[in-house]
């Protein structure tokens, strides 16, 4: 009940700001046509990242989603798999974890960026560049379909490595920040809130920011994709859905001490002040500018050079993106 109470009350102090972050976005809902249907399922996987689908919850029901809910997943390629299979309708997370199941035909479509930066590389001092980590090992989690191992894969490839033999990776059941903080790997890419933790700490230091170090800083990490069948038979619920993470964004850019708050208070984050340091520094409200379509064909790319996927970029793009709904919603903004 408290949480319930929390989450009103936040949403009571923020309604406002979202309105005023998009403007026209209430008149246009009233005119959309109603959910098709009232069920909108969401991966619930751990992090800031992915904050606004968290805020965005009752803004979703508020929508008309009288069946909202949120269903345990692993991050990542696992969450996607999810979505193919339709144990839940739509999923934000990294742009590489929808390649590569659209390259293996998998029914999803991705609809949206979300935001950019949320992963900074780590190393040793001896470590400067990407290029560094050529005979070095890196930490990348439980497996080689790890988002980390794929997004490192990409940089690697991006500079001329070879990931599959210039890098040695590190997988355990260990998570990579502890084996980095231990000695035990050179390099590991960091999520919120554990890139924080590592510079409050002083421990290595970071080789590449994806917030401000280009070319990664001018394409969106995390996106929102559906599942293709569900948004076939629910256009009008799937704009709503979009529209409600996009306000959400712009929420978590707004009120970043609110968010960091409410985070806090469902469990979703330990410690408030390495979750307000992180919603700062992540650039929610560049969806308005950037070009998801962009970051769909740059990682499409980067991995199509790893040898990861077969599908050319424009393949890709065809197979597994629809921007149909986002372009109503920036007309509708007069963006």
């Amino acid at each position: 009940m408290q949480t319930t109470q929390s989450r009103r009350r936040f949403l009571a102090g923020v309604t406002a700001l979202a309105a005023a972050g998009l403007a026209g976005s209430h008149s246009a809902a009233a005119k959309d046509a109603p959910p098709e249907t009232t069920t909108a399922r969401f991966a619930d996987a751990p992090g800031i990242c992915v904050a606004p689908q968290y805020v965005a919850e009752e803004l979703i029901r508020a929508e008309g989603f009288s069946d909202f809910a949120y269903v345990a997943a692993d991050p990542g390629i696992a969450a996607t798999e999810m979505l193919a299979r339709g144990d839940i309708d739509f999923s934000v997370d990294f742009a590489t974890a929808f390649v590569i199941p659209i390259d293996a035909g998998a029914p999803i479509t991705v609809i949206s960026g979300v935001h950019v930066g949320c992963y900074e590389l780590f190393g040793r001092e001896d470590i400067s560049s990407i290029a560094d980590l050529k005979g070095r090992k890196v930490g990348v989690g439980y497996n080689l379909s790890s988002d980390p191992h794929i997004f490192v894969s990409a940089m690697a490839t991006y500079v001329g490595l070879d990931p599959q033999r210039d890098i040695e990776w590190v997988v355990g059941e260990v998570n990579p920040a502890e084996l980095f903080v231990q000695g035990k790997v050179d390099a590991f890419l960091a999520f919120p809130p554990e890139a924080q933790d590592l510079r409050a700490r002083k421990i290595g230091h970071v080789i590449l920011d994806s917030s401000r170090d280009r070319p990664w800083s001018q394409y969106y990490c995390c996106m929102l994709a559906v599942n293709a069948v569900y948004a076939e038979k629910h256009p009008a619920a799937t704009k709503r859905v979009v529209r409600a993470i996009l306000k959400s964004a712009d929420i978590c850019a707004a009120e970043p001490e609110r968010v960091a708050r409410l985070l806090v208070n469902e469990g979703r984050i330990k410690q408030y002040d390495y979750a307000l340091q992180s919603l700062r520094e992540l650039p929610y409200a560049n969806w308005h500018d950037f070009d998801p379509e962009d970051t769909v064909r740059f990682f499409s790319l980067r991995l199509h050079e790893a040898g990861i996927v077969k599908s050319s970029p424009q393949q890709i793009i065809a197979n597994g993106t629809d921007w149909r709904v986002l372009n109503e919603i920036k007309r509708e903004l007069k963006m």
